[in-house]
């Protein structure tokens, strides 16, 4: 059943089995606070057997451009469109988060970026990227990072 993230009072449901979940479920209110902020939407997710598209979608994505397959577990994910942008969020047992957005018109922005929950140690499969610090007050410290994506999708 679709769950409505609320980013006032922070809630682990859904993601009980990470290692990380305080740290992951403050980096899911913070993605939920941004949308709230910029564009008055609820973030909804769902569980990873709920989202299986869009767990499917981001792995595709991440396979055909940079050969990386994850190897944690998804569980949850959304998908959504706002503002002529297709954004596919999942969320991973390890405290990773991905998000691809997708900018329907031709020419857009697209691309998949990497989020970190606070505590848990860069994942094998992502060593060759970079990551930046950002301080928020939900999730703790976020480390970042991103590609563009070039194909078509």
């Amino acid at each position: 059943m679709p769950y409505i993230v609320d980013f006032v009072t922070v809630s682990t449901v859904g993601l009980e089995s990470s290692p990380v979940v305080d740290a992951l479920a403050g980096l899911r209110a913070n993605e939920a606070r941004y949308f709230h902020n910029k564009y008055d939407l609820d973030f909804t997710v769902g569980t990873a057997e709920e989202e299986s598209e869009a767990i499917e979608r981001v792995a595709r994505v991440l396979k055909e451009e940079r050969d990386i397959v994850i190897a944690s577990p998804a569980l949850e994910a959304t998908r959504f469109e706002v503002d002529g942008v297709d954004w596919t969020y999942v969320f991973y047992e390890s405290g990773l988060s991905i998000n691809l957005l997708y900018t329907i018109a031709d020419g857009g922005k697209r691309a998949v970026g990497f989020k970190l929950s606070d505590g848990m140690e860069v994942p094998a499969e992502l060593s060759a990227f970079k990551f930046a610090r950002q301080k928020s007050r939900l999730a703790g410290t976020i480390r970042g990072s991103y590609f563009v994506v070039k194909g078509e999708y």
